[in-house]
C-alpha cells in the first residue's frame, strides 16, 4: 500500500484534530457561535481524510492475514479477490481525496447562480441548477443556507447565492465555476421550439473574517442600501434592508436581500465579498503558475464548462473533461459527483473515464 501517511501528512492532521478537541473542551468555546462552527467544520474535514485512511490500513492488514490463512482454507481463499477489489477501490478514493490539497479546499463553498442568455428559459434553468446543488448537498449530508435569492416575475430566478458546508465542500465544488448550457424544448414557447439557455455559476471559498484577506470596510468598500424585491402584498419589504457592497479597487460587487434585517444582510454580504476576493486571489495564483509553464490556467468564470441536453437526446457532458452521463434527470437531482471527481483528475492531469454510465 502506498505511503498514505506521507501523502496526507497524517501526523499534522491528527495534531490539528487534537488541538481542535482541546479548544472544544474549553468552557467558553461556544460563546462565539460562528467561530465555533468554523472549528467544528474544520475538524470534520480533517476526520473525513483520517477515518477512511485508518479503515484502509485496517483492511490492508486484514487482507494480509486472509492471504496467509488462505493457503490452508479454500473458503478464505475465495474471499481474497473481493477483499482485493474493495481495498483497491478504497485506495483510489483516497488518492482522489489527496487531490483536495488547495489552500481553501477544506472551506465551505459559496455558490452564486445568475441567469444569462435565453429569456425566461434561462431564469428557469438557473433555478434548476440551484436545486441541483442543494440536492447534491442533501445527498452528501452537507448543510446548505440560502444567502440571497432574486426571483424572476415570470418563472425561475434572476440570481441566487447559497452556502454549502461540509468536508472539502469548496474543494469538490470549485470546478463548477463557469457557464452551464441547457438545450431543450422550451416549456415557455407555445410553438414547442428548441431553446438554448445559459446560466453562470460562480463558486468561492467561505472564509472567516480573520483570514489573510484584509479589507477596510469603511474605506475599501462602498455600501448601498435598497428595498428588497418581493412578491407583493403583506410580505413586501417596506424598508431599505437589502445591501449591495462594491470593492472599489477591483469593482467586485455582491448583494444580499434574503433577510428582513439589514444587519443580517450586511453580515452575509461581507461573507460573500471575502469569498469573492479570496477566489480572485486564488485565480491569480493559478494564472501565475500556469504562465511559468506556458500553459492556460484551468479556471475561468466566463468559459462554458458543461452542456446539458434534453433534446434530441438526454445526456450531460463536461466540455473540459469529456466525462458524460446519459441520465439527465439524475444529474439534475444532484447526481453530479462523477463530474466533480473528473474535474479533480483533469486539474491534476490524470486520465479520465469519459462515460460515467
Amino acid at each position: 500500500m502506498f505511503n498514505c501517511e506521507t501523502l496526507f501528512d497524517c501526523d499534522a492532521k491528527a495534531a490539528q484534530v487534537k488541538a481542535i478537541d482541546d479548544q472544544m473542551a474549553a468552557p467558553d468555546f461556544w460563546n462565539d457561535q460562528e467561530a465555533a462552527q468554523a472549528k467544528v467544520a474544520e475538524k470534520k474535514s480533517l476526520v473525513s481524510v483520517l477515518s477512511p485512511l485508518e479503515e484502509a490500513k485496517s483492511a490492508s492488514e486484514e487482507l494480509d492475514l486472509t492471504i496467509e490463512m488462505a493457503a490452508e482454507d479454500d473458503e478464505l481463499a475465495a474471499e481474497v479477490p473481493d477483499q482485493v477489489n474493495k481495498l483497491e477501490a478504497d485506495i483510489e478514493a483516497l488518492k482522489l481525496k489527496a487531490l483536495l490539497n488547495g489552500k481553501h479546499d477544506a472551506s465551505g463553498a459559496i455558490i452564486t447562480i445568475n441567469a444569462r442568455d435565453g429569456g425566461t428559459d434561462a431564469n428557469d434553468w438557473a433555478e434548476m441548477l440551484l436545486r441541483m446543488y442543494l440536492q447534491w448537498a442533501s445527498k452528501n449530508d452537507y448543510s446548505s443556507e440560502l444567502m440571497d435569492r432574486d426571483d424572476n416575475e415570470e418563472a425561475g430566478i434572476n440570481s441566487a447565492t447559497i452556502a454549502i458546508r461540509g468536508p472539502m465542500a469548496y474543494g469538490y465544488l470549485r470546478g463548477e465555476t463557469g457557464i452551464h448550457r441547457l438545450v431543450r424544448i422550451s416549456p415557455f414557447n407555445s410553438e414547442g421550439k428548441r431553446q438554448t439557455s445559459f446560466a453562470a455559476v460562480d463558486v468561492s471559498p467561505e472564509i472567516n473574517d480573520d483570514s489573510e484577506i484584509e479589507v477596510n470596510w469603511s474605506t475599501d468598500i462602498r455600501e448601498d442600501t435598497y428595498r428588497a424585491s418581493g412578491a407583493g402584498g403583506q410580505h413586501v419589504n417596506k424598508t431599505d434592508s437589502a445591501i449591495r457592497l462594491t470593492h472599489l479597487a477591483t469593482n467586485t460587487v455582491v448583494q444580499c436581500q434574503n433577510e428582513r434585517s439589514q444587519h443580517k444582510n450586511r453580515a452575509s454580504a461581507r461573507k460573500m465579498m471575502l469569498a469573492a476576493l479570496a477566489r480572485a486571489e486564488e485565480e491569480k495564483r493559478e494564472a501565475e503558475e500556469a504562465a511559468k509553464y506556458n500553459q492556460q490556467a484551468k479556471t475561468g468564470f466566463g468559459s462554458q464548462i458543461r452542456n446539458y441536453f434534453l433534446h434530441p437526446d438526454q445526456r450531460v457532458k463536461d466540455a473540459r473533461t469529456k466525462f458524460q452521463m446519459g441520465n439527465f434527470h439524475a444529474v439534475l437531482d444532484g447526481d453530479i459527483q462523477g463530474f466533480l471527481d473528473s474535474v479533480l483528475r483533469w486539474r491534476a492531469g490524470q486520465p479520465i473515464e469519459e462515460d460515467g454510465e
